[in-house]
């Protein structure tokens, strides 16, 4: 094998980030590709943890749709995630607490460790340090260097001292050797190489790229999926010379970013679509007054509070229709987290050239999600733009006019201070000084004109801007179109229908707004069949691209359950749509035992576990008929009636 998949589970707080993040930078050492994500939820103790990360030979651009190894903290974590271990892959877990009381695939070795065994001669030890012992026995399962991985562990826990790092060291040996003695590796196949490869997520690459870019003020308050911009920012603001605020509110963080702007530093502010929603007002002065400022919208599952730590594309209308009124804007979604560095360094130069708001569009997949970069894809000398700025104004060429009605709509600016440009701008509409024209002075001709000068820039700005380009054959038999944090896992669902003999291709938009209309629609007369795919419940980009191009997509794969996509379940839908399938919303198996899993967690006990599904006829109609059975004993303790079109929870039965 030269891609695998490991899978860890368990509650919150039971470390499996540290474990995880222990096992990606050994990988990333050896030169290795790594993608992670991290399906969790909103606590701090407790619930259900699951984080996958897929290592690769060549490059990996999502977390796959396969599961070769998993750990298992839990007994939970058992039941729900080892029967999806693949066969010649692995389950381990603690030995002394757990057991696997599952059916599993053929050929899956099970590895319960002796951690009480293991562990004993390293004293008391805290149950978290239970992760480093299975880290040790997957890394010979995998065959990765274990001196790598030491390495990392000295660097994890160097802060702690020399005494936790040389525990942690010894627990990871003490499990590495325990499975070579009793545990066949996986047959894994790796070219390492010396080439060290750093492993961010999308939000440390805006940040680097901000850096780069030159960005010296950045505020937020703080919201999740977007918090760990402001975290990282507070932590090297004195290195890089950056002022951070945190701010009482949205609304002073979006004027405080267009107020530096104003002055003529490089601003940043970051929020998700709660906060969003309060910045929008502000958004259009900032259009109004021409001022540059950049602001990064972490996307979240909505609407409201939503689900904080679930992803979702559901924002794009509102990021489209912020503000009141027409006013020049730029939107960009990056599609990987190489993209969110370059497209921030991009934002700026747009921001300032064009002397407008640019919004960059991201997800809490996108944002959140760490994978490996090559090692020159972070560099320090980024283009700079800073456009038309005015350093000096002797009044031979009349009275400085900020808002001048130039052919291009790009008047030259003026920082605060620089002589002889004193000039007003205001919220209000104004004429090429400044002077408002929202009173007495108001004047229709003036308002046409100064309109018509904002607006002329988005077409200038287009001609900056790279058009989609179709990637994969011409002449294929559907085209999959995606925008954003979607480009990863499309392009390996195109690879696996190639590989089912279906020839696909791929059109990706970055650039939502200006959009390329003329050249998107050149190509999409030219493709035979469009299927739309974004992670919303009502093709917000389809909606979008039809009214641009006047192309409606034949076919949508939405998903809106809080989870990213996997290539399996694109590739899968687009040949169900090309064979002519109906399409169908009911409850799958699958789903039916997640929902038996929440009514057994809010309505009964942990002691329980869902048990075998059949479908059947109720008095609701079709149901799942789901036995809940006890989860050390396996004897029936009831029934739960699940609908399969409805997902309504009709009854449950306990045994009398």
């Amino acid at each position: 094998m030269r891609d695998v998949t490991i899978g860890i589970a368990g509650a919150a707080g039971d470390g499996l980030d540290k474990t995880g993040d222990a096992l990606a930078k050994t990988a990333a050492r050896l030169g290795l590709s790594v993608y992670a994500y991290n399906s969790y939820q909103s606590v701090i103790r407790g619930g259900h943890i699951w984080l996958r990360v897929r290592l690769g030979q060549e490059k990996v651009a999502s977390h796959g749709d396969h599961l070769h190894a998993l750990i298992a903290l839990n007994q939970d974590s058992i039941e729900r995630h080892a029967p999806e271990v693949e066969p010649g892959g692995v389950v381990l877990f603690n030995g002394d607490k757990l057991r696997c009381n599952v059916a599993l695939r053929d050929n899956v070795q099970v590895g319960p460790l002796p951690v009480g065994e293991l562990t004993q001669p390293f004293g008391r030890i805290q149950p978290v340090m239970q992760n480093t012992v299975a880290l040790g026995a997957l890394l010979f399962l995998l065959g990765l260097d274990f001196e790598v991985t030491a390495g990392v562990l000295a660097d994890t826990f160097a802060h702690k001292g020399k005494e936790v790092i040389e525990q942690n060291l010894g627990l990871a040996r003490a499990g590495y050797e325990y499975a070579r003695g009793r545990f066949a590796a996986l047959g894994c196949q790796w070219n390492f190489s010396p080439k060290r490869r750093p492993f961010i997520t999308g939000n440390e690459a805006f940040c680097l790229g901000a850096v780069a870019a030159g960005c010296k003020f950045y505020s937020a308050y703080p919201m999740t999926p977007a918090s760990s911009i402001l975290h990282w920012m507070a932590a090297h603001a004195e290195r890089c010379g950056i002022v951070v605020k945190q701010c009482e509110d949205e609304l002073a963080v979006v004027n405080m970013a267009i107020g530096a702007g104003f002055a003529g530093v490089r601003a940043l502010c970051g929020t998700s679509g709660g906060g969003f929603a309060l910045m929008t007002e502000a958004i259009g002065q900032a259009g109004m007054m021409e001022a540059p400022v950049v602001i990064i919208e972490v996307q979240r599952g909505g609407p409201s509070t939503g689900i904080p730590t679930k992803t979702e594309q559901g924002d794009l209308n509102q990021v489209l229709g912020a503000s009141q009124g027409d006013f020049p804007r730029i939107i960009i979604a990056p599609g990987d987290t190489r993209d969110c560095f370059e497209s921030v360094v991009e934002a700026f130069n747009l921001a300032e050239k064009y002397q407008l708001p640019v919004i960059l569009i991201s997800d809490l997949l996108l944002s959140e999600h760490p994978e490996t970069l090559e090692p020159d894809s972070l560099r320090a000398a980024v283009p700079i733009e800073r456009g038309e700025l005015v350093t000096e104004w002797n009044g031979q060429e009349g009275a400085y006019k900020r808002f001048a009605f130039t052919a291009s709509g790009i008047s030259p600016r003026a920082l605060p201070g620089t002589p002889h440009t004193v000039h007003v701008a205001a919220s209000d509409e104004h004429d090429e000084e400044g002077i408002l024209i929202s009173d007495v002075f108001t004047n229709a001709a003036v308002r046409r004109k100064i309109a018509e000068k904002r607006m002329k820039k988005l077409t200038l700005a287009l001609r900056d801007l790279p058009p989609p380009r179709l990637e994969g054959p011409a002449d294929a038999d559907v085209t999959l179109i995606g925008w954003g944090s979607t480009r990863g896992v499309i392009q390996e669902a195109v690879h696996q229908l190639a590989a089912a003999g279906v020839r696909a291709n791929q059109l990706h938009f970055k650039y939502i707004l200006p959009l390329h209309s003329r050249e998107a629609s050149a190509l999409l007369e030219r493709s035979k069949r469009t299927v739309c795919i974004e992670a919303n419940a009502s093709g917000q980009f389809a909606r979008h691209l039809r009214a641009e191009t006047g192309h409606s997509v034949h076919d949508r794969i939405l998903k809106y359950d809080g989870e990213p996509f996997e290539p399996r379940q694109i590739s899968e839908q687009v040949r169900a749509i090309l064979e002519g399938q109906p399409r169908t919303l009911d409850v799958t198996p699958a789903e039916a035992r997640e929902i038996a899993y929440h009514y057994i967690r809010t309505h009964l006990n942990e002691e329980l576990r869902p048990g075998q599904i059949e479908k059947a006829n109720g008095s609701e109609g079709s149901v799942w008929r789901i036995e809940i059975v006890h989860r050390d004993s396996g004897r029936k303790q009831g029934e739960l009636q699940v609908g399969v079109e409805t997902g309504a929870t009709y009854a449950w039965q306990p045994v009398t």
